[in-house]
């Protein structure tokens, strides 16, 4: 089980041009480790690797190419530049469809960090002092996810064809926490009670009609999360997946959806 780490605050990036690579593996991290500028020099040497492995092989046109396949123009990054990065940390980053991560697809509360990708846009799933947020950069603060939403989560982003990563290894406990380092334009540490004060506040400025339309629907109060019975798994699956329905790299994924078997995945622009 992970202990509690920097004093229990959590360190969250919001979303900074098309970094997202970057914001996912600082908040694994749980800190501004790396730069974008650090994950451009992490992809330069993975191409010049695939580039001599290919030149003593069989010449391929398209590795001999000099354009990168880790990093494109616009910044965004290969998944071998992001488990480049975290085994820095001695992190091993794992698809969960492996078969040495089934323990994590029967008890992802048991685990302690996810990846997830789709097309254009990844985020980070962290559990921080015994509780599972989610670091998602496009969104203003980490949200709160019961150990019974994790799971129904998970299952619902792998239906939809995200890429899901699992992240093992001895995280770092500590960051140090200086002006300098949280004031980098995107990086915030915040307190849970902080964070949930943020999604609280976004929830009700940013969806009014959604929680207007819910408040008709539903005579009874919607039971909380943490509260559901098991019974309603597949209640909450659903709405779970009306959700991830608005979210921008969904609307990305419906012409053209990407395999989640793919070695090499140069992700498009993030929104």
């Amino acid at each position: 089980m992970e202990g509690p780490s920097n004093g229990g605050m959590l360190y969250h990036e919001v979303q900074e041009s098309k970094l997202c690579a970057v914001h996912c593996v600082n908040t694994v991290l749980q800190g501004p480790f790396f730069t974008e500028i650090d994950l451009a020099a992490l992809a330069s040497d993975l191409d010049r690797e695939e580039r001599m492995m290919f030149q003593a092989g069989a010449p391929s046109a398209e590795f001999l190419s000099e354009d990168s396949h880790n990093v494109s123009m616009d910044g965004d990054f290969s998944i071998q530049v992001l488990q480049k990065a975290l085994e820095v940390w001695d992190l091993q980053v794992i698809p969960l469809d492996c078969p040495v991560a089934e323990p994590a697809q029967i008890d992802p509360e048991l685990e302690n960090a996810f990846i997830c990708n789709l097309q254009n846009h990844w985020f980070c799933i962290r559990k921080v002092g015994g509780e599972w947020y989610n670091f998602d950069s496009l969104i203003a603060a980490p949200e709160h996810l019961s150990k019974f939403y994790l799971s129904a989560y998970l299952d619902t982003l792998k239906s939809s064809n995200w890429s899901i990563f699992l992240v093992r290894g001895n995280f770092p406990k500590e960051c140090p926490i200086s002006s300098f380092e949280a004031s980098n334009g995107y990086g915030q540490w915040l307190t849970p009670e902080d964070a949930e004060r943020i999604t609280k506040s976004c929830n009700s400025t940013e969806r009014p009609t959604e929680i207007s339309n819910q408040n008709q629907q539903h005579s009874e109060p919607l039971i909380p999360l943490e509260e559901a019975p098991e019974h309603e798994d597949e209640d909450l699956k659903a709405a779970i997946a009306a959700s991830l329905m608005d979210h921008p790299a969904m609307a990305n994924a419906e012409a053209d959806t990407p395999s989640q078997n793919e070695n090499k995945n140069i992700i498009e622009k993030d929104k």
